[in-house]
């Protein structure tokens, strides 16, 4: 991650490597670092292949999510609380004050007040921060019927080509396992269009920085997407952030953009919260505190998660171990211990490596699934595991058995994860984990009723190991070879410039 390999006062020089052959090393910052190829490049009929998958899993999404949202009984129920909160915030009330929410959802709309008597608790109840509402309030300005489709409209074309960009970064090595894995994720987000979670835009735009950084293209456009990200979830794209900080060079420079960005976003929007209520920390904190409490709508223990219902399944670490013992106080602090160790290594592994193209997929697929681990986050937001694609197809290309380890298991989290698959498996299983007593049933209940956070444990587990034996061999290495040409490509280089 850190970058050793700049050279002081020349932007490349020769070398001779131990086998006595020159080369010429340039400047990653002066390169398309994903330009490089690091495995075996696929034909052109093999691109053509994985963009077809890549296109028919658009298709499926769109076709599955407008479904679900048509014949939905809590459609766009995430967007409602985003939609309200931000009327409440253009009208001058206090939108972390449940009371004066209430007042405003009851008092507008066509909707009928049976129904919003059913869902006003996950309307009334403000838990995002203020940048969020600030962000929507040009929505909220619109009739709800408008802001629901330019609202779906927007969420649906900014994941799509956040996919088909990850399907690009994966099609420098493999084409069609790349297109294959990008299409086993796209259909299964439907919920992102049928609930209006801001995930679908905001971890998209995560992505859509991601790839804006790798290939050194639209740096600035990238900039602005990580800092959006950040100001609406930065639970969801923080340790991707911290990545690029960590990764030194230019990717430094690009992060400390995007937190600087990332104030300019926030702080107008707190000003105007404060404006309108000077303890909206205290109520954020209680929001939080309310909804997250043993029975609540965002616990995760077993109290009130029930994972038949489609979209409910909460996939932190916590909603496995409380299946264990259903007490915030050890299931908590067993989920941070376990993911802070598993942190520490990932920036360790990172702080003695260099810099590589080969490296930065393997980092950022292992932290993807990580930073889903140790706080809330629920099945929408496991669409940043589309950062897997193109560090599974990186190591599938070089032939060996950890390319086929990561097809499969990459390939086995797309489809475990898919919001249909997870809410059949907990309907079918509930009779026999409810059989099956004593420790074995919970193991039973937690492999089957909520397999989401094994299955993200093994990804990092996966990744990481990948990521420290990929980098352990590039310290071992003569050279790196992302960062070497050959010397008979120097004059090639050299013709180019001029």
């Amino acid at each position: 991650m850190p970058d050793r390999t700049e050279t002081s006062g020349r932007s490349r020089h020769e070398e001779t490597n131990p086998e006595g052959n020159a080369v010429v090393h340039a400047k990653h910052d002066d390169l398309n670092l994903m330009s490089v190829e690091t495995g075996k490049p696929g034909t052109s009929k093999d691109r053509v292949y994985g963009l077809s998958l890549v296109s028919l899993g658009a298709i499926l999404f769109v076709i599955l999510g407008f479904s679900y949202q048509r014949s939905s009984l809590v459609a766009m129920v995430d967007f409602k609380p985003l939609f309200y909160g931000a009327r409440c915030l253009l009208s001058g009330c206090d939108l972390y004050s449940q009371e004066q929410l209430r007042r405003l959802y009851f008092a507008e709309g066509d909707e009928p007040q049976s129904q919003k008597i059913k869902i006003q608790n996950t309307i009334v109840w403000s838990i995002n921060s203020p940048a969020t509402y600030m962000l929507v309030t040009p929505f909220a300005a619109l009739s709800w019927p408008v802001a629901k489709v330019l609202w779906t409209i927007l969420t649906c074309a900014t994941f799509l080509l956040a996919a088909f960009l990850m399907g690009e970064l994966g099609s420098q090595w493999s084409p069609v396992a790349g297109g294959f894995l990008v299409f086993l994720f796209l259909i299964g987000q439907e919920l992102l269009l049928e609930v209006g979670n801001a995930a679908g835009l905001t971890v998209a735009l995560c992505l859509i920085a991601v790839w804006c950084f790798l290939r050194k293209k639209f740096e600035l456009a990238g900039v602005l997407c990580l800092a959006l990200s950040l100001a609406v979830k930065p639970h969801d794209s923080g340790l991707i952030w911290l990545y690029f900080l960590v990764a030194g060079g230019a990717f430094r420079k690009r992060a400390i953009q995007t937190l600087l960005c990332t104030v300019a976003i926030s702080l107008p929007a707190i000003v105007w919260v404060r404006h309108l209520s000077l303890d909206w920390f205290s109520e954020l904190r209680h929001n939080l505190a309310v909804t997250s409490m043993r029975g609540a709508i965002n616990d995760p223990g077993p109290a009130a998660l029930d994972p038949r219902f489609h979209g409910s399944i909460i996939v932190s670490l916590q909603s496995a171990i409380s299946i264990l013992r259903d007490d915030s106080n050890f299931y908590n602090p067993l989920t941070y211990l376990i993911c802070g160790l598993l942190l520490v290594i990932w920036l360790l592994i990172g702080v003695r490596s260099r810099f590589s193209p080969s490296l930065a997929p393997l980092a950022l697929a292992a932290v993807a699934a990580l930073s889903m681990l140790p706080f809330y986050h629920r099945q929408h937001d496991t669409e940043l595991l589309l950062l897997a694609v193109p560090a599974c197809a990186l190591l599938l290309s070089k032939g060996e058995w950890l390319g086929r380890c990561a097809l499969f298991i990459t390939a086995a989290a797309a489809f475990l994860l898919n919001n249909l698959s997870l809410q059949f498996l907990a309907i079918v299983s509930k009779p026999v984990c409810a059989a099956t007593g004593g420790f074995a049933g919970k193991i039973l209940t937690i492999l089957l009723t909520r397999p989401a956070p094994i299955v993200l444990l093994a990804l990092v587990v996966f990744y990481l190991s990948a990521y420290s034996v990929k980098a352990r061999a590039m310290r071992t290495a003569p050279r790196e070879a992302s960062h070497a040409l050959p010397v008979e490509s120097s004059s090639a280089l050299a013709r180019h410039e001029l």
